[in-house]
């Protein structure tokens, strides 16, 4: 009996290797994941796709095949057989293989691994990118690298993934304003972003402290606008280093860009900042201001400047309209940013053009809001009703439901969630971004001295990894208005963020916790596990490629 317990316990481990292998590392956490015994090989697969799938995804899964034909060094080829659904339906056909599926949700994928044969089905671009992305994640890192390598064994675990986001919109601020950054930097920012299965770039392109986007009508908008006097010197209002900063993308650079993103699932959403954060314009063409107002100057510091536009003159309205047809034909995504938030309404109160709008337009103060309020609601309202014959909707901060907002607004909520919880009970669709959990530019740990200077004054203020994986967006909503949430954002502000390496520290390690509060079910987070796997893998991949970030605290 001893020598049979014994057998029994020598064989115990070998058993326990022939059983189901250990999940991958796959972040953010998939919705569903079965894993089962043995493993497919990868190297020198053969890649088949569907005839039905469109040329951007094959394109997709060429360079997919071209990354790992390099680094592990056996060529990989990819056909397009005759008859691959059904092949694969009857277990007919080897290989690495793309379906399309019009029964999986939108941007969501199922990838079944077998010993012979992987299957991916998705019914869109964005489905097929990610089932990529997750098939990257459980290949050895040196898939991410550009050279040949022996490290790690190309298989795949066999497993079953059925996956798709909680959120349809998964999204990013990248404030180019505060401090101008190249058009490589802002590529950087996208390849990350795509790795972790975030689709909306929100670019901030203009501001007081300078404007970045070409706009042909208006030249002196990038010929003065996109350029100051230099910048203050942490918080010592009235400092200024000397060092004159600035610069602007081009609108082929734009297009570039945007092209960049759709390659990679990403869809960029401007934001012309109106009719407040204007003096970068002001400065350019001073006639936009208010009467009285003025000198104007690129700011050099940071804060919220009383000089706005005057909206009260049609050629200011003409002029927001010229700027935003020129910005929404390099943007072909659904949606426009047009701020309006942080707008002072003082000079309004006393400039003749806007008094006589306000009494043109009938607009009186009430309990619930101000005359003035009321003549940013007339800028928001025709502004949305201009884009809309460019095809767009607007997208705008928390403070345009001050007064009254028309239908199909949509409101990112930035002032913690009351915003967010007000619009979706006033049946508009909400943007959760607030300031308290999403924004990164906030101190990483309550021990501001340990961190680069940043925005934080106070340890309330920092928004650490575990706070904002903590963030769970249904919260004060009730079930039924959550139907309104279309997802969330954190917001990377740059006033004290200066140099691509501080914007990475800044972004990294958070927006990859980010990732999972906007993909993944609130019952498959767990710190303990994202936080394994950032030290395990995810700052291996972040070494390889490049990227700087802030290591996590023990």
């Amino acid at each position: 009996m001893k020598r049979i317990l014994l057998i029994l316990a020598v064989m115990a481990p070998v058993c326990m290797g022939m059983a189901k292998t250990e999940a991958p590392d796959i972040i953010p956490v998939p919705h569903k994941l079965e894993m089962a015994k043995g493993s497919f090989r990868m190297k020198g697969v053969s890649i088949n796709c569907d005839a039905s799938l469109d040329a951007a995804t094959v394109k997709a899964v060429r360079k997919f095949a071209d990354r790992l034909t390099l680094v592990s060094g056996k060529t990989v080829s990819v056909a397009s057989p005759v008859g691959l659904a059904r092949s694969v339906e009857t277990g007919g056909i080897k290989g690495l293989c793309f379906v399309k599926d019009a029964s999986v949700a939108p941007e969501g994928y199922k990838l079944s691994i077998g010993k012979k044969a992987a299957v991916v089905r998705a019914s869109d671009y964005n489905g097929f990118f990610y089932a990529l992305q997750t098939i990257k994640q459980m290949l050895p890192i040196s898939i991410y690298g550009s050279v040949q390598s022996s490290k790690g064994k190309w298989v795949l675990p066999c497993c079953e993934i059925e996956d798709a986001p909680r959120f349809g919109y998964r999204g990013l601020l990248l404030d180019c304003c505060r401090h101008f950054f190249s058009t490589d930097q802002v590529k950087k920012v996208i390849d990350v972003m795509s790795m972790y299965k975030l689709n909306r770039l929100h670019w901030h392109l203009t501001e007081d402290q300078g404007w970045r986007i070409e706009i042909d009508k208006y030249p002196k908008l990038t010929e003065i606008g996109a350029f100051r006097n230099g910048t203050m010197i942490r918080r010592e209002w009235g400092s200024n280093d000397g060092i004159r900063h600035g610069g602007y993308y081009t609108k082929d650079q734009i297009r570039d860009i945007v092209a960049y993103a759709a390659e990679r699932g990403i869809t960029i959403i401007p934001e012309v900042d109106m009719p407040g954060h204007m003096v970068a314009a002001l400065a350019s063409y001073p006639e936009l201001g208010c009467a009285g107002s003025g000198p104007y100057e690129v700011l050099t510091y940071w804060g919220v400047s009383k000089q706005v536009l005057n909206v009260g003159k049609e050629s200011t309205m003409k002029f927001l309209e010229d700027v935003c047809s020129e910005v929404a034909d390099l943007f072909p995504g659904e949606y426009f940013n047009i701020g309006g938030d942080e707008c002072p309404r003082d000079e309004w109160k006393t400039d003749p053009d806007c008094q006589a709008k306000i009494k043109e337009l009938g607009l009186v103060s009430d309990e619930k809001a101000s005359a003035e309020a009321r003549l940013q609601n007339y800028v928001t309202a025709r502004m949305q009703k201009f884009l809309a014959t460019k095809g767009k909707k607007i997208i705008g901060w928390d403070e345009i439901l001050e007064g009254e907002l028309a239908e199909g607004a949509t409101v990112m909520s930035w002032r913690g969630t009351k915003g967010g919880i007000k619009a979706a009970s006033m049946g508009f669709d909400v943007i959760m971004s607030p300031n308290n959990y999403c924004y990164i530019d906030h101190c990483q740990s309550t021990d501001l001295e340990s961190e680069p200077f940043c925005i934080s004054k106070t340890p309330d203020r920092a928004v650490t990894l575990e706070k904002l994986y903590g963030y769970e967006p249904y919260t004060g909503f009730p079930e039924e208005d959550r139907h309104h949430i279309l997802g969330v954002q954190a917001n990377l502000w740059t006033e004290f963020i200066g140099t691509p390496e501080y914007l990475e520290y800044m972004l990294l390690p958070r927006m990859i916790a980010l990732s999972e509060v906007q993909w993944s079910r609130p019952e498959s987070k767990d710190i303990n596990r994202l936080r394994k796997s950032l030290e395990t893998h995810e700052f291996p991949i972040l070494d390889l490629l490049g990227y700087n970030y802030r290591r996590l605290d023990k």
